[in-house]
């Protein structure tokens, strides 16, 4: 994890960065802290995370998770981390080549892919079991024992984002209650100062897990199948030990002002404060932890440290200027996104859908979606958060190369949902994505644009050009065209079937982005061109238009009169957005598509990245109006609740793709692209956007 020393002192030098559109700096602290989030009453919407990136904790209106039935149906009281993954027993035995079923995409071989089953019989037996194994825990529920929500009045509670502290003050039963809470920025553990004269104990309780497809990931009927026992301690500390089937990890518990934790039952302990101001460390660790007490006053000071830090290094963007209504609710969804985007998706591994606030898709992550979740790190000044996560590519090569292997093709072709150990999940749509293999040369170079040195390219070079070598073996050369094309795949918009669909959009347009970064990086290198990559790259087909527009895919002929091609993810405009312009694309056609999309597209059936996709689009195309209507549409699922966390549905409460999305849209709209000549081009020049930012990058 990077150390608080190289945080503070980056911050220094980063305060005197380049600014964009007014020079005068901006008061960081003022901005950030006019956006905390307050909370005045439960809100099982509104609840309040510290972390650190690697490690989560999400609280209530108490400061504590003292409520998580009542949480868990809103946005859950999750304690997660990059390292708590659990697996049910195998007594079947199930081997992952029972989850593989062969295709025929016409390349003159048959194709084993890792998929669902709808038969009946053992391989549909062993695909649910590769699913939902392994899965990411809940540690552990840390709350005040014995309270009701009905007895809790008068709450205050702020989440000051400066400091990263949660300060929570409420009544209960006539008592006023008073915590902080923050995340140790070293370790993953959380400390509470306590003062309450009402001496209210706190219980630590421990879920099995419930594997379920999303959900908060605890059970609390299986007390059988696990075990918590205390296996030391000493003056104000005690470790735990947590045994569920293989899985073991350890929890520390550091006091002051309070007698030795009790056990009760067989997986819960009480603390009981023997003073009116009292203070708690709890620590969560794969491995046994150090024998001593933690100093939660230290840690809450190393918090406030890490915190000001990032707040001090990298972008910012005031909106406060800004005459447009919206103005200030965009600077409160950007203050939030920067914040949960830190705490929750800037640990060793790519981040899950949810963060780590509760599991969706049984808590692993999909790797089409870290560049939503991450490429704002490198845009925004923060790309030694991104160099965090990206390590994690070299220990799935291995089996990224046995995908791509038994399929047939060269290279690293790197699985779409998966978790730490890099197993394949088997899916009936995943599976057969392909946009997730140029992600890695995408963020690589982000990283490298942010530090061109060798110490970058020696630590990607080969992942690019294995990842490289796997899209031009996927490309099919036409013959009887001259071209090269793309089938037997599902596209980002995944209403799209592999099997009839050939040449989708944006996938072209990325196959030419990233064969010809992976060039640019073989020269860094004093290497010679790929001649073959070159020859695809000038002979990939240009987006399929017809009347005028571009298409699902070439071969979605209906796609303006059959809504299933009309619904889902708008993916042809990421091919000018997300992605700089290319020869496939044409910029007339790609306008016309756009004025067709944002009037007619079924906007009812989107998720959160879409908005930013449009935006970012509209902004490419000089339309920067169109770009905030976009960003600030009223849809349900660009909805941003009090805590900042983009809700979908009742499904997905938050989904921080979404808010990752916002912040690589608003980094184009500040600081443009490679040779934008426009000052804030995803802004308005009517005199109501004054925007002023600080630390931000301009995208390829």
């Amino acid at each position: 994890m990077l150390r608080l020393s190289t945080l503070v002192g980056a911050a220094a030098a980063l305060l005197l960065a380049s600014c964009g559109a007014n020079s005068q700096q901006i008061d960081r602290a003022a901005l950030v802290e006019r956006n905390n989030p307050h909370v005045t009453a439960i809100d099982t919407l509104a609840s309040l995370t510290v972390g650190n990136g690697e490690f989560a904790f999400t609280a209530d209106v108490t400061g504590l998770q003292t409520f998580p039935e009542a949480y868990r149906l809103g946005v859950p009281l999750g304690t997660q981390s990059q390292w708590g993954w659990h697996a049910f027993p195998n007594p079947e035995g199930f081997t992952h080549d029972e989850t593989l079923r062969d295709y025929d995409f016409g390349r003159g071989r048959q194709e084993p892919y890792s998929v669902q089953f709808n038969e009946p019989g053992r391989q549909r037996d062993a695909a649910n079991w590769f699913r939902v194994n392994p899965h990411r825990l809940h540690l552990g529920i840390v709350g005040f024992d014995g309270l009701s929500p009905d007895e809790i009045a008068g709450v205050d509670q702020t989440l000051d984002m400066w400091h990263g502290v949660l300060r929570s003050s409420f009544t209960a039963a006539g008592q006023q209650v008073a915590v902080e809470t923050s995340c140790d920025p070293e370790k993953d553990q959380i400390a509470a100062h306590i003062r309450t004269a009402a001496r209210i104990p706190v219980a630590v309780r421990f879920p099995y897990p419930t594997g379920g497809h999303a959900d908060d990931a605890c059970d609390w009927t299986r007390d059988d199948l696990h075990t918590t026992e205390i296996v030391a301690s000493g003056d104000g500390w005690a470790i735990v030990r947590r045994t569920l089937d293989k899985t073991v990890y350890y929890v520390k518990l550091s006091w002051t002002g309070a007698a030795t934790p009790e056990m009760r039952g067989r997986n819960a302990l009480v603390i009981r404060p023997t003073a009116d101001e009292w203070t708690l460390a709890v620590e969560f660790t794969p491995d046994m932890p150090s024998a001593e007490r933690a100093d939660a006053e230290a840690s809450q000071a190393a918090s406030a440290a890490w915190w000001q830090a990032f707040w001090q290094q990298g972008g910012a963007v005031d909106f406060s200027r800004c005459t447009d209504p919206r103005a200030k609710e965009l600077e409160r969804r950007v203050v939030l996104s920067q914040y949960l985007l830190a705490v929750q998706c800037a640990g060793s591994t790519p981040p899950q859908e949810t963060g780590l606030t509760y599991n969706s898709w049984f808590g692993k992550f999909h790797l089409e979606m870290i560049w939503w979740h991450q490429a704002q790190f490198a845009l925004w000044g923060h790309e030694e958060l991104l160099a965090r996560t990206l390590p994690w590519y070299r220990s799935a090569a291995p089996v990224a190369r046995e995908i791509a292997a038994r399929q047939g093709f060269d290279g690293l072709r790197w699985m779409k949902m998966t978790d730490p150990s890099a197993t394949e999940a088997p899916s009936k749509v995943g599976s057969f994505l392909i946009w997730q293999q140029p992600h890695l040369i995408y963020l690589a170079e982000l990283l490298y644009r942010a530090d061109p040195s060798e110490e970058v390219l020696d630590a990607y070079y080969d992942l690019v050009q294995q990842t490289a070598a796997f899209m031009y073996s996927f490309a099919e050369y036409d013959g009887m065209e001259n071209r090269y094309i793309l089938r037997g795949a599902i596209p980002a918009q995944e209403t799209l079937r592999a099997a009839e669909t050939v040449n989708p959009p944006f996938e072209l347009s990325y196959w030419h982005f990233a064969l010809s970064t992976a060039q640019k990086w073989r020269e860094r290198r004093g290497e010679r061109r790929n001649l073959d990559w070159d020859e695809c790259i000038d002979k990939l087909s240009p987006l399929a238009a017809q009347d005028g527009l571009y298409l699902a895919a070439e071969t979605a002929t209906d796609t303006y009169r059959d809504i299933r091609f009309t619904s889902d993810h708008m993916a042809v405009l990421a091919a000018l957005g997300v992605l700089p312009k290319c020869p496939l694309v044409r910029e007339d056609i790609m306008h016309d598509t756009f004025d067709w999309i944002y009037d007619n597209w079924n906007w009812g059936r989107t998720w959160g990245w879409d908005y930013p996709t449009t935006a970012m689009n509209a902004v490419r195309l000089g339309e920067p109006e169109k770009a905030l209507n976009a960003l600030m549409m009223e849809k349900r699922t660009n909805t941003y609740l009090p805590n900042g966390h983009n809700y979908q549905d009742k499904r997905l409460r938050c989904y921080l793709p979404g808010n990752g999305g916002l912040l690589t849209a608003v980094a184009l709209m500040c600081a443009g692209w490679d040779g934008c000549q426009t000052e804030n081009p995803g802004f308005p020049k009517d005199g109501t956007w004054d925007v002023r930012w600080e630390g931000i990058k301009p995208m390829p």
